[in-house]
This record gives structure tokens, C-alpha cells and sequence, in this order.
């Protein structure tokens, strides 16, 4: 069977997804488990698994999405945690204190903090971090999971500590050291991120300015475009603070620091010179009052209509908790603490091997390592304890029991979901081990057909085929595993040189990094914490032109590197 059609068949589940969610608007929850039947039916007939295999990959599915499932419970305790202790209304004063605009509040928490969050833990985490923070502050639930998938994007490729490339381009870890001439891996991955940056550059400045364009204009009460623009100046400010440590880290250490202290570093120095004014817009912008809002813009969280904020303790205390979350990430993260071999230890982990015998197939979830216990489940704990939470509230609620109840209570529509898109993800990476398609896997023919497609053209698609694969996957790691070598022949088939091959890799890391604004995977996982499940397709929709527009610049700088 030739690879046209192969990708005909395979690009089946991602239509019914796509038509089911975004056409015919329905959840994710009832178009996810169809998705994965028809994914099943054509690995058994198109690709002839065995039947055990298919199911043995839809349960290595189900113990992933676990993992999954466990960071989004810990990110929707920590934020019905810290609504019980009144942390969440401090730090909206708080907020509105360092400067009441949205527009400034969505670059600080939705850039600059996400991206500080997805240099140290990655694992769709700023969404689930950020975006419930943006919920609290007053921004429609809909444009908080907007923002923060499309602002998830520029950190992505050296999110938790570098693992997309550390992890992603091991497969061409020898042929890329022969090809510059050396015997130390550690260079082959800092050329990679040397030229992701580039990469990244055109949408490091364009994206922040364009973002609040988008917010104004489908969000505002004016739709105005220009509202966003006009605070580009700041925009621009923000880009250099994150912008230049980014790049520092890259060009001078390697992959694993560029977001984190891009994050961090930026992020203290924008607060800083947001406090002080500097290119702070002189008008306050803010969304009509949300009982104006769009009724699709909102699920089953209801926004406050409360305009005036209390402290109930000290902002230190209020920020505490997202404090410690960021501490024990890039402690346990980081090697240089040496804390990382100890919550990465196997001992840690559950999960399964050659699951129903199947050769291969299995996967596993390490405890410690996840984002969702520690820090988020734990710090959760903590906070108890920080924030005085066990005696009853005025009108004798336990404030401890009410958060962890409405926490469970959001759990069953995401849980539905995630089981069946991580399953389908299972089943469409399986299906490489097909005799019949001569290993050629449900991604693989998708990207081939791509390729033949595109011809001399294929830099300006490049980086499509990491979007598609993280799409598919949600996770620009697997993305990279997934296309790494063939990125690499496909350079080689072009006759490009080295510097050429390795632009080629950047495209795919950069790609794998912008398609996390549209996989399923982090859409749900958004929907879970912001109360949104049902409205992944009308999220889709505003995530998918960014996404062209991310894809366009990463092509036109491919070009002018080349």
C-alpha cells in the first residue's frame, strides 16, 4: 500500500476529532472515545495489529493519561485551595496593585510566569497553572485557555530542563556528531537550540503583540484589534527581559536553562519596571462586566462579579504556594541540585511491561517526577497548614473538605477525555511496529505524504510536521522522537550541508513547540481545570489561526537561514 493512502487512513481519526469537536461542537468527552474506536478499527484493518495489541496499546494509553490525569487534579486543588484560604483574592489585589489592565496582567501571568513554570516542569503544566490564575483575576474562561495554550508555545522547546531536545533528537545523536566532526553529544544538542532560538525569534515579538490584538478584538467589549496593539511598546519591553537570558542560556550553556531563567529573570524584571511604569499604557483596559459576557465564553466555573478585592494575608503569603511550586520544580528538576536521579528513580514509578504479553508495550508513571504530586498535590497539602485552613469558614463550611470535594467532583468529564485521546495517541505511535505497512506508522505516512507534497518547498512545511506531531501526541518530546530522523533524511534527500541539517531539526523543535496550541491533549487538560469541557472545539478555533500564523514565521526564517 503506498504512503498516500496510508496518510488518507490515517488522517481518518483526526477528522472525526476535528469534525465532531470543532464542526458539530460536540465535547470532547463523547467525540474522543470515537476517535479512538475508528483509530482502533483501521490499526486492525488497514495496519493488521492483533487484537491484543490494540488493546494492550489502548491500556499503555490509560496509564499514561493517568499521569495526565494527576497534574490536572493537583493544578485544580491548588486553585480551589487557595479560593478557600482567600489566597486567590489577595493576590487579585495584589495584582490589580501592580497595574489593573488585563492587557498587562495577561503578559506577566500568561508569558512571562507560564513560561517560567514551563522551563522547569513542562507536561502542559503553565496551562494548568496560569490559566486557573487568570480565571481568578477576572479574564473569561475561555480567553484564559486561549492565552495560555498560544503563549505555550515559544518556552516549549526547552521546557522541563531541556527534555524535548535532550530526549527528542536522541535517535540522531550519533549521525549529527559525525556529521559536525565531534565526539561530544553535549554540542549536538546546544547547535539544535542555537538555532530553535532563531526559530523562535520572529514570534518572540510578534506573538505577545498579536496575542492581545487577538484578546481585544474576540474578547473586548469593542472587538478591537488596536486596543492590544496599542500596548506593543510593553509588549516589545517583555519580549527583551524574557528574550535575552533565553538566548544567553542557549547560545552559551545549552538547552536546559533558556525558559526557565528566561522566565524567572524576565519575569522579576518586568514586575519591576511595570511597578516603576516603563512602558505601562496610560489608559486601563478591562472587560465589560461579565454579566455582558458571551454565554460560550464561560462553564461550569461562573465568574465573580466582585470588582473590589480584600487582602486576606500578605501577598508573600498569598504567592507562597506558586512560590514553592516553582522552588521544587527546579530543585528536583535541575541536575545541579541532585535531586533529579533520586525522583526519577524506578523504585518511584507504577506501571506495566509488555502489557498482555505484547512485546514493547507498556508505560509508566514516575511518582515523584510528576508535576501533579509533587510539587502540586503536596504544595496543596502545605498550604493547609500555611494558610490556617482547618478551622470552618463564617457560615461553618470546612474550607479543607470544600476545596478537595469540588476538585474530585471536576474530575469526571476530563478523566473520559483523557483516557481516550492518550489511548488513540498510543495507537497511532503502535502502529510502527506493522510488518504489513512495512513499519511505516499512522504519523509517519502523514509526514511523508507531507514531504512529497511540498518538494524544494518542504523548509516553509517543515515545522508543520512537528505541530502535526505534537497535535497528535501532545508533547513536542514525543514529537521529536517521532520525526527526528526523518527530519534528518529528509535534509540529507535535499542535499543540504550540516548547518543546513540541523535547521532542519530546529524547524521541527520549533514546530513541536507551536503545536501545543492545538493538541487535544492540552486543550482538555485546560477545559479540566477552567471548567470548560464541551468547549475544546470553540477553543480549537481560536488556537488554530495563531498556530498558522507561528508556522508561517518559523518557515520564512528556516528560508533565511538556509
Amino acid at each position: 500500500m503506498n504512503v498516500g493512502l496510508l496518510a488518507l487512513f490515517a488522517v481518518i481519526p483526526l477528522v472525526v476529532a476535528l469534525v465532531l469537536m470543532v464542526g458539530l461542537r460536540w465535547s470532547s468527552m463523547r467525540a474522543m472515545p470515537l476517535a479512538w474506536a475508528t483509530g482502533a478499527i483501521l490499526a486492525l484493518a488497514v495496519w493488521q495489529l492483533p487484537f491484543m495489541r490494540v488493546i494492550a496499546l489502548t491500556l499503555e494509553g490509560f496509564i499514561t493519561a493517568a499521569g495526565v490525569l494527576i497534574i490536572v487534579f493537583g493544578a485544580l486543588l491548588i486553585y480551589y485551595t487557595l479560593t478557600s484560604s482567600g489566597a486567590m483574592e489577595t493576590i487579585q489585589a495584589g495584582m490589580k496593585k501592580i497595574s489593573p489592565d488585563r492587557r498587562i496582567q495577561t503578559i506577566i501571568i500568561g508569558f512571562m510566569f507560564a513560561a517560567f513554570i514551563e522551563g522547569a516542569a513542562g507536561f502542559g503544566t503553565p496551562a494548568a497553572l496560569a490559566a486557573p490564575l487568570l480565571l481568578g483575576l477576572g479574564f473569561p474562561p475561555v480567553c484564559a485557555a486561549v492565552i495560555c495554550l498560544c503563549f505555550n508555545s515559544i518556552p516549549v522547546t526547552f521546557g522541563a530542563v531541556g527534555t524535548p531536545v535532550l530526549q527528542g533528537f536522541k535517535s540522531i545523536e550519533a549521525v549529527a556528531m559525525q556529521a559536525l566532526g565531534t565526539t561530544d553529544p553535549a554540542l549536538v544538542y546546544k547547535t539544535i537550540g542555537e538555532y530553535v532560538t532563531l526559530m523562535h525569534l520572529p514570534m518572540l515579538f510578534i506573538l505577545p503583540i498579536f496575542m492581545l490584538g487577538f484578546m481585544t478584538r474576540y474578547y473586548g467589549k469593542n472587538k478591537s484589534w488596536s486596543e492590544g496593539f496599542a500596548v506593543w511598546k510593553y509588549c516589545l519591553l517583555a519580549s527583551v527581559c524574557f528574550g535575552v537570558p533565553y538566548f544567553l542560556m542557549a547560545w552559551l550553556v545549552g538547552p536546559e536553562l533558556p525558559s526557565l531563567l528566561g522566565g524567572i529573570i524576565g519575569l522579576a524584571i518586568l514586575i519591576k519596571l511595570t511597578q516603576m511604569g516603563v512602558c505601562v499604557p496610560k489608559d486601563v483596559w478591562d472587560f465589560d462586566s461579565n454579566d455582558k459576557w458571551d454565554p460560550n465564553w464561560i462553564g461550569e466555573i461562573k465568574p465573580s462579579d466582585v470588582t473590589e478585592y480584600r487582602e486576606h494575608m500578605s501577598q508573600l503569603m498569598a504567592w507562597m504556594p506558586y512560590v514553592l511550586c516553582g522552588l521544587i520544580l527546579v530543585v528536583t528538576r535541575v541536575p545541579l541540585f541532585h535531586l533529579k536521579p533520586i525522583v526519577t528513580n524506578p523504585a518511584f514509578s507504577i506501571g506495566a511491561k509488555d502489557i498482555l504479553g505484547q512485546t514493547g508495550v507498556g508505560s509508566s508513571i514516575a511518582l515523584l517526577n510528576l508535576p501533579g504530586t509533587i510539587p502540586f498535590i503536596l504544595v496543596a497539602i502545605l498550604t493547609i497548614f500555611m494558610h490556617g485552613m482547618l478551622k470552618d469558614d463564617a457560615v461553618g463550611s470546612n474550607k479543607v473538605s470544600r476545596a478537595w470535594k469540588t476538585a474530585f467532583a471536576k474530575m469526571k468529564a476530563p478523566t473520559i477525555s483523557l483516557l481516550a485521546a492518550v489511548a488513540l495517541v498510543s495507537i497511532f505511535k503502535g502502529t510502527a511496529a506493522s510488518e504489513a505497512t512495512n513499519h511505516i506508522s499512522m504519523p509517519m505516512a502523514l509526514a511523508q505524504c507531507l514531504s512529497d507534497l511540498a518538494g524544494g518547498a518542504w523548509p516553509a512545511i517543515n515545522s508543520y510536521v512537528g505541530g502535526l506531531g505534537a497535535f497528535i501526541t501532545g508533547s513536542n518530546t514525543v514529537s521529536d522522537m517521532l520525526f527526528a530522523n526523518f527530519q534528518w533524511d529528509m535534509a540529507t534527500a535535499l542535499n543540504y550541508n550540516t548547518i543546513q541539517h540541523f535547521i532542519m531539526l530546529a524547524a521541527q523543535g520549533a514546530g513541536g513547540a507551536m503545536g501545543n496550541m492545538i493538541c487535544v491533549h492540552n486543550i482538555v487538560a485546560a477545559c479540566a481545570v477552567l471548567g470548560l469541557i464541551g468547549k475544546e472545539g470553540d477553543i480549537l478555533r481560536r488556537t488554530f489561526f495563531p498556530f498558522l500564523l507561528y508556522g508561517v514565521a518559523v518557515g520564512a526564517m528556516a528560508f533565511a537561514l538556509l
